[in-house]
Formats: C-alpha cells, structure tokens, sequence
C-alpha cells in the first residue's frame, strides 16, 4: 500500500490496522479495512449533528469563531463535508455569511466545483479522505490566492498511545494527521500556515 497523500510506499506498522508514513508522517489505515459506501453512510447517519444541539455548536465553535475572525459577510465560503446537520453554516448564515454546502451523501450537489472561494472549511471531514492528494488538490484548485483553509481535526502526537487512543478507533478515520504532515501539505500544495493546533489547522493559499 501506498501514502494517499505523498505515494510513498508503506513499511512501518502503527499497529496492526495502521501504517506509518516515512515522509508525511500520516497514520494510514490498511485498505481492506475500509467501509463500503453503505456502511459510510449508514455510520454517518447515526451522528447526533443536532444543529440546535448546544454541546454540538460548543464542538464546532473553533471552525466557526475562526471564519468570523478571519472572513468578512462579503466573502464566499465552502462548508466542505458539511454532514447531515451543518450546525457551522447555518450559525454563520445567520449572521448574514453566505456559504455553499457539500457532503458526498447529504449535500452532494457538486456545482461548488464551479466557483471559487474566500475561504473552505472542514469539521471531523479530513480524517475521512480515502484520497487526501485528490482531495486536497481539489480544494486548493477552488479556493482564491490568499484564501482560507480551515481544518478541525485532531492531530497525533507519539506522546500518545496510538493504539488505545480514541480517535483512531472510529472505523471511518482512514488517515490521521500530525503536525509534519500538515506542514508536508502547505509545502507540497502552496499553503501558508496560520496556525497548526491539536485540533484547529489554518492555511492561507499562496
């Protein structure tokens, strides 16, 4: 198997599900371990995304604080992998943002292919990627120089049990960050880096 994000070809083992990239320093799960899109779906589909759900806007609030610090109501935004409640978007279409949807199984009207945008964002979305390369190239290829790209996903640290660590245990996270690997992205695709956190990574395209 190969990184889906760099092409490197994977030897080190993270555990028994999960490989280690050389280069980009990703956590990958194995290939035969993926979900059929039925059972994506249906996985998804038992998320409690409640966008009137207190704890889940509290959840959500680093994505939504930063698009308010950082974009203007003039601006146009992508909610990238918004699920089935869009709690981030309807809280910033309120206070009069104007932001398109996409989620592959809720939104998945693809016309957002034919814009382009101030600023992307994408809440629990990336650890998802069956494809990040494609993924990513994708969205950097819509998103305007001295755009935003806004990512809450949580990043591993080696301070961390992997094998017992909670976030790698949901079925349908297939690639794991850290902090090397986000920085491989900004120099591989052109990103400046705002700011890499735990669970909060910002990249201004060039």
């Amino acid at each position: 198997m190969n990184c889906t994000l760099c092409s490197t070809f994977l030897t080190e083992n993270a555990d028994v599900d999960y490989y280690i990239c050389s280069k980009c320093n990703a956590y990958l799960k194995r290939d035969d371990l993926y979900f059929d899109k039925a059972n994506e779906k249906n996985h998804y589909e038992q998320h409690n995304n409640d966008v009137n759900d207190v704890g889940y806007k509290n959840f959500t609030a680093p994505v939504t604080d930063t698009v308010l610090e950082y974009c203007s109501n003039e601006m146009l935004g992508l909610d990238y992998g918004c699920g089935k409640g869009p709690v981030i978007s309807k809280q910033l279409i309120e206070k009069g943002y104007r932001v398109d949807l996409y989620d592959p199984y809720f939104y998945p009207d693809t016309s957002y292919l034919n814009n382009t945008y101030d600023y992307i964002f994408s809440c629990e979305v990336f650890e998802h990627f069956y494809n990040p390369l494609e993924e990513i190239t994708k969205l950097y290829s819509i998103l305007k120089q001295g755009g935003l790209l806004i990512v809450k996903t949580h990043l591993y640290n080696n301070q961390t049990d992997f094998k017992n660590w909670y976030y790698r245990k949901d079925q349908t996270h297939v690639f794991i960050y850290t902090f090397k690997t986000f920085e491989y992205i900004a120099e591989h695709f052109g990103f400046d880096i705002v700011t890499i956190e735990e669970k909060l990574v910002v990249l201004r395209k060039r």
